[in-house]
């Protein structure tokens, strides 16, 4: 099928033309980049990067294909995927479908044949700007009027999660975890699965009463898109579920709980997406992990948090923890979908709280 010519247009003013792939709609929406070399698929069905239209480093796109297996959430809700070039003969005995299809079949429009290195230098100067994606014969003047009429959206997070609790479970289960949903990635659930977990996954908007009533041996406040500022019910549930039981935060996760605490959460400029070193600081061992944050915590004195891990040249907090309450969050992703596998450690740590907790 022939390909339409396409344009990216950024409110900075700047055009990029390219062909077209996937969905034949427009989309504005914020724009960032992602580092990643391998995992587009875990990428664009990452709920946080719900509302975005991503930007991928690494210059071939689509060289495996989709597999059915490999979703990290039911329907991806990307707001656009832009790429150096896009392959369409997968070669990948595992693939269902490319990376085409199922962006035509999500409804999510795709742009190749961009200059991804310019453009990455672009958002690194200006932040995280908003962008259209529009057929190339579209005037520039009419691109930027489309963008300044739309408004950055303030309800990722209720757009991302669960609208009604939902049960995994596992046949050896050894304990019961509750999964606040602000946007979970599904290998968090495989995982605690894979470790006798069975999980509910229940709306971040449920009352804390009615999470106590499952008496669960854990709570898991998960990832999701934009920030913390963007679901303060997520906030205020924490405050009430604080010290009941053992919790772990995963990256929004990690920002409601620094928050509750009184740490200062700084929005930053293009945001880290994509691998990244961390030094854990009990330890001085540096790992790569998978970030997907656009705030940080400089730092958390001055609060009863206690900091485990931080990014390495920065130093921001991206790992801290309270031991009186059984409470420790991390800024990236545990379960390493996609990307190494060196921090999956820490679900055993979440784990082991549970274990204490039983056993005290």
């Amino acid at each position: 099928m022939e390909k339409k010519a396409k344009k990216l247009v950024l409110e900075t003013g700047q055009e990029f033309l390219g062909t077209g792939f996937g969905a034949d709609c427009p989309s504005v929406c914020e724009i960032v980049f992602n580092t990643s070399v391998v995992g587009y698929q875990e990428i664009i069905s990452d709920p946080s990067y719900a509302g975005q239209i991503i930007v991928m480093t690494y210059p071939l796109i689509g060289n495996y294909g989709i597999t059915d297996e490999d979703y990290e959430t039911r329907v991806p809700n990307i707001g656009g995927l832009v790429v150096r070039e896009c392959c369409d003969t997968p070669s990948n005995f595992r693939y269902t479908k490319t990376l085409d299809e199922e962006l035509s079949e999500c409804n999510i429009p795709g742009i190749s044949g961009i200059d991804t290195r310019m453009l990455t230098k672009i958002i690194r100067r200006t932040g995280r700007p908003m962008a259209a994606i529009v057929d190339a014969s579209l005037p520039r003047e009419d691109a930027l009027k489309l963008i300044a009429q739309t408004p950055r959206p303030t309800d990722l997070a209720a757009k991302a999660c669960c609208r009604k609790r939902w049960f995994a479970r596992t046949p050896n289960q050894r304990f019961h975890v509750v999964a606040v949903d602000c946007g979970i990635k599904h290998n968090i659930i495989r995982i605690l699965n894979r470790r006798g977990c069975n999980v509910t996954i229940v709306p971040f908007k449920m009352a804390a009463k009615d999470i106590l009533a499952f008496n669960p041996d854990g709570i898991l406040f998960s990832n999701g898109p934009a920030g913390a500022p963007q679901a303060p019910e997520a906030v205020a549930l924490f405050k009430e579920l604080k010290g009941k039981k053992p919790i772990c935060g995963i990256g929004l996760g990690q920002e409601i709980i620094g928050l509750d605490y009184g740490a200062k959460l700084i929005p930053m400029g293009c945001g880290l997406h994509g691998d990244h070193p961390v030094r854990e600081l009990a330890t001085g061992r540096i790992n790569i992990a998978v970030m997907n944050q656009s705030y940080c915590f400089e730092s958390v004195e001055g609060t009863e948090l206690t900091p485990t891990h931080v990014t390495v040249p920065e130093g921001y907090v991206v790992g801290f923890e309270n031991v009186r309450d059984r409470i420790f969050g991390v800024q990236f992703h545990l379960e390493s979908a996609p990307g190494p596998q060196d921090n999956v450690y820490l679900i055993d740590k979440f784990i082991k709280m549970m274990e204490d907790q039983q056993n005290a």
